[in-house]
């Protein structure tokens, strides 16, 4: 079952048990997924790859919402996007600890011949595509800045 199918069938389970914060989430998944199905030069179709990266972005969007209504002194609604955070990343693959993170990196800075920090680029370049989807872009970012300087 792809990740579009499983979202379907779970909005039916959260209807069922009245999960409102777990069905708006999901709502929202399926609403980005639709929009990428339908969208000008698309095939109508959905990989899980594509999937994956939508929910990766929002997870993002949700964490850098709930950081802003903090700042604005608004808990209940950080706590609010920090569940629906917590439901997304259910369907995301499960994400590498920094120690096994800092292990990858030195594996591919040792591949690419990277010497100090004028390699950032190469390291990055390799790193995004071979950790697409196991950690997060800033996390790879200030792992290489340190494991560089």
């Amino acid at each position: 079952m792809n990740l579009f199918d499983q979202i379907s069938e779970d909005i039916k389970a959260a209807m069922l048990a009245k999960d409102k914060i777990r069905l708006q989430a999901l709502r929202g998944v399926k609403k980005e997924f639709l929009e990428a199905k339908t969208a000008k030069g698309g095939d109508g179709e959905l990989d899980n790859d594509v999937a994956s990266k939508i929910l990766q972005k929002m997870v993002k969007q949700r964490k850098e919402s709930a950081a802003i209504y903090v700042e604005q002194g608004r808990p209940e609604l950080a706590e609010d996007e920090l569940a629906e955070v917590a439901h997304i990343e259910i369907y995301l693959p499960k994400q590498m600890s920094a120690e096994e993170l800092e292990i990858a990196l030195k594996e591919i800075i040792n591949q690419v011949g990277a010497s100090g920090p004028q390699d950032m680029g190469k390291v990055m370049g390799t790193a995004t595509k071979i950790l697409a989807g196991k950690a997060e872009g800033r996390m790879i970012s200030d792992t290489v800045k340190r494991l560089l300087a």
